[in-house]
């Protein structure tokens, strides 16, 4: 039995609230159960020096969490002065996530930034922000279009992510927090619309696991991602 009463291959409830923040192209609050994410996009007529020339446009993203986004508070990393490995891994991820779905040369010379921010955390802040900033992103891109700023759409697909693991002993989809700080294997997987794998993060906590029961996670996230891509549908299409 999970801790939250859910089946294995039961997700946390989506919600996707989009245009959150007036002043960003694109912006949404998305909810994963208990976890709550601000997604905005933001358009800016440039690129980075070193795309200069290229004749293509830049995604890049920007993660962070709340000091009170957790049971105890966090300490800005503004007041720290740098950010924290994780931090920077994150929004790594997030970026090359969206640029998996983003032909750049259609984008134009022009960078779209997504900062994530999380306003709640129950576990699932990254796959949460990923799903989240695709809506933001085709919201933000979707303006650019009806300005007659882009001849051609960008976006080639949805995509989005979610979280899996081994918890006392069997597989499970989209964990919460008591599940995920307690897994024997925990797994992010970011699949693109269509059945192809973006990224996939899967790490033995306790003891190691065999390619079945990768396999049977990996069959849980496509389950998954199918219901946060009709989420984002609905979302999108409001």
């Amino acid at each position: 039995m999970r801790p939250s009463g859910r089946a294995p291959d039961e997700m946390r409830a989506i919600t996707i609230e989009t245009g959150f923040t007036s002043h960003a192209e694109g912006s949404c609050l998305i909810s994963f159960g208990e976890t709550r994410v601000l997604c905005n996009a933001s358009i800016e007529e440039r690129i980075p020096p070193w795309m200069r020339g290229k004749g293509e446009g830049w995604v890049t993203a920007e993660y962070s969490m709340l000091p009170r986004s957790t049971h105890t508070r966090g300490m800005r990393e503004a007041v720290k002065g740098k950010q924290g490995g994780r931090t920077q891994e994150i929004q790594r991820l997030i970026g090359r996530s969206l640029r998996a779905v983003v032909d750049l040369k259609k984008l134009g010379e022009r960078q779209i930034t997504l900062d994530c921010d999380v306003l709640q955390a129950d576990g699932g802040t990254r796959t949460a922000s990923i799903s989240g900033a695709w809506v933001a992103l085709r919201l933000a891109v979707d303006g650019l279009m009806k300005q007659g700023l882009l001849k051609e759409d960008p976006i080639t697909a949805r995509i989005a992510a979610v979280s899996c693991g081994i918890y006392n002993g069997t597989p499970v989809l989209d964990l919460d927090y008591p599940e995920d700080s307690n897994a024997e294997a925990d797994a992010n997987f970011v699949l693109i619309e269509g059945g192809k794998i973006a990224e996939a993060q899967a790490t033995a906590e306790g003891a190691p696991y065999d390619e079945e029961a990768l396999l049977r996670l990996l069959r849980l996230a496509r389950m998954g991602c199918d219901r946060v891509f009709a989420a984002q549908e609905e979302a999108v299409c409001k």
